[in-house]
């Protein structure tokens, strides 16, 4: 991460009661969850997104989820990089992936968005690709299926049973790159089973 004054970390998803418990959002929910381990909660609104400005591991850091929907994403992300400053390396976003099984954690850095429409958006916006993501994965719901209908349904039983678990670990995984460093979050993270 490099110098700038605040960092952002932006969670994927859509807004609306429709969409609040579903795999697409997971995103939301792990911005969420490391407001409230700040005893916080998102509920300022600016720049079409909700968001609260915490203090955590001693890094001014905006803690953001975007009110467009999934596939606009990037605009009011770069519209807050660019009224604070923030440069592009200093900006987590927390997306979930079908390209991983349920639970897992990768976390990446400047790379291509793979297909995902919120993170192809916040490269379009800001024009390059130098954010950290952490990729959330939600599973696959097999060739032929509806990925749609899947990313925009509900957790599964199963999944419910490890939900608070893995929302845990990926907001463990922000924090670690807070603290430490993209690399070493890497190392911890994408190895893990």
């Amino acid at each position: 991460m490099s110098d700038s004054k605040f960092k952002i970390i932006a969670g994927l998803g859509n807004p609306g009661k429709n969409y609040a418990r579903t795999r697409h959002n997971i995103g939301f929910l792990i911005v969420e969850a490391l407001a409230s381990k700040s005893c916080l909660k998102i509920d300022k609104t600016r720049f079409d997104s909700e968001y609260v400005k915490a203090r955590i591991k001693g890094k001014d850091v905006f803690l953001v989820k975007p009110l467009t929907y999934m596939n606009k994403s990037g605009f009011p992300i770069h519209k807050f990089a660019s009224y604070y400053k923030v440069g592009m390396e200093d900006i987590i976003i927390v997306h979930d992936d079908m390209d991983f099984s349920f639970g897992k954690i990768k976390i990446v850095k400047s790379r291509g968005h793979g297909g995902h429409n919120g993170v192809r958006s916040i490269i379009d916006a800001f024009g390059k690709k130098d954010c950290i993501r952490v990729r959330v994965g939600v599973g696959h719901p097999g060739s032929g299926r509806d990925v749609t209908g899947h990313v925009l349904g509900s957790f599964s039983p199963d999944e419910i049973k490890i939900l608070d678990h893995c929302i845990d670990a990926a907001s463990d995984a922000c924090l670690c790159i807070l603290e430490n460093s993209v690399t070493s979050a890497m190392n911890l993270f994408n190895t893990k089973r």
